[in-house]
């Protein structure tokens, strides 16, 4: 029977056999928390002899230690998955933490929704790795290959199936659930079942042939530099600067070493293109490879053309500042600043955030997951309205200032 080396180590230390150890363990536990046990002897771990020890340690020894017992990591996972491991941490999910931690609202939100409470933000972005001062206080939420895997069977089935997926992946800023399973990929889907061979899911686009490294060309925030086209690169600028990681004068500020830390956007053009082609490379196991990229083509320029709404809304807003209207506050590094999101301080900048946030991410995101409703009509549509009512407030703005 396989054992994990903790399993091995807590029968020595004990001096016992390991199947003793192991029998501890469940006969305690098939009292205190009878569903653990059962589902984890349902799963594959604990049918090939994987005890608990080999997670959890052998530290823990009665009711009155509970804290002894050592929470598991992705590194913990990595003694029997290596490649898996690996390939987490190059991508975006290991980045969860630090990429929503680096937002400047992060430090206004009680600590039940950004910390170890797991209630709000960190509910899912406690997905990523933390630092280790961090990681100490977040007992319940420091694992990161049981997001998916989830505990205590470790199913990869349920790690395959797109439904994995929707509890972090769905909402406000990112509905790609609601995309995807409402696009005709995800209906095709949901009426084949899942042995069904026609249609991709979530896992066959972003964890293709298994690959545990999850990232997109655009990113999460559909950021990219440099641009070639003039234009398109002017209005990227703007929202740069709205984004405080270019300054005024669009030289990049303390902030654009967080967003390079966390990957929230890309920053050379090679990456993109590879990652563009591994895209189309999946696409063509169904399409001709022209009809994937005109397709993907198509999302590119919805990205264009809602950089150009939102660039003109945040210059509105620019102005306002420039000229007085508004004044920048007391420890804002630049203005208007969008990632305050909702703790922006006028109605007008309130505007802004939602259609970064919100509109644009819903133009885009819905382009690329092939559902024209949520790109035009919960994207395109209200992002426009959103953009007039920027322009309409900031000429009452001034107005009432006499500017």
């Amino acid at each position: 029977m396989k054992r994990g080396i903790w399993g091995l180590l807590c029968c020595a230390w004990l001096g016992g056999s390991a199947a003793a150890v192991a029998e501890t363990c469940v006969q305690c536990h098939r009292t205190v928390t009878p569903g653990i046990v059962e589902q984890h002897l349902a799963g594959k771990m604990g049918k090939t002899g994987i005890d608990c020890a080999s997670c959890h340690g052998f530290d823990h020894q009665s009711a009155d230690d509970v804290a002894k017992a050592r929470m598991p990591t992705a590194q913990t996972c990595a003694g029997c998955h290596p490649k898996q491991a690996s390939q987490f941490k190059t991508g975006k999910h290991d980045l969860a933490w630090k990429a929503a931690s680096a937002m400047p609202m992060w430090a206004h939100q009680p600590q039940t929704m950004v910390g170890a409470g797991n209630k709000g933000c960190s509910g899912c972005h406690k997905i990523g790795a933390k630092p280790r001062e961090e990681a100490a206080l977040h007992r319940y939420g420091n694992a990161q290959c049981d997001a998916c895997h989830t505990r205590h069977t470790f199913s990869k089935a349920e790690a395959r199936d797109p439904r994995a997926c929707q509890t972090c992946h769905m909402g406000f800023d990112h509905p790609q659930w609601e995309m995807w399973s409402t696009s005709k990929h995800g209906t095709i889907w949901q009426i084949e079942g899942r042995d069904g061979k026609r249609a991709p899911t979530c896992q066959t686009c972003h964890m293709e042939n298994g690959h545990h490294g999850v990232g997109t060309s655009w990113g999460f925030l559909a950021l990219r530099l440099p641009e070639t086209d003039p234009a398109w690169l002017a209005d990227r600028t703007t929202i740069l600067q709205g984004l405080g990681v270019l300054d005024d004068q669009g030289k990049p500020t303390a902030r654009l070493e967080a967003v390079q830390a966390a990957r929230m956007a890309t920053l050379d053009r090679a990456t993109f293109d590879e990652s563009r082609e591994r895209m189309i490379a999946v696409c063509a196991r169904c399409h001709g490879r022209n009809f994937a990229r005109k397709q993907l083509a198509g999302g590119d320029d919805v990205v264009r053309d809602s950089d150009r709404v939102m660039a003109e809304a945040i210059r509105d807003v620019q102005g306002l500042y420039r000229d007085g209207v508004l004044r920048k506050p007391d420890q804002w590094l630049t203005a208007p600043d969008i990632l305050q999101f909702y703790e922006a301080k006028t109605d007008i900048e309130r505007e802004l955030y939602v259609m970064f946030l919100e509109y644009r991410m819903r133009a885009f995101q819905g382009a690329f997951h092939f559902n024209p409703d949520y790109s035009h009509w919960y994207g395109w549509a209200p992002l426009k309205a959103a953009a007039a009512k920027v322009k309409e407030a900031a000429a009452k703005l001034r107005e009432d200032a006499g500017r």
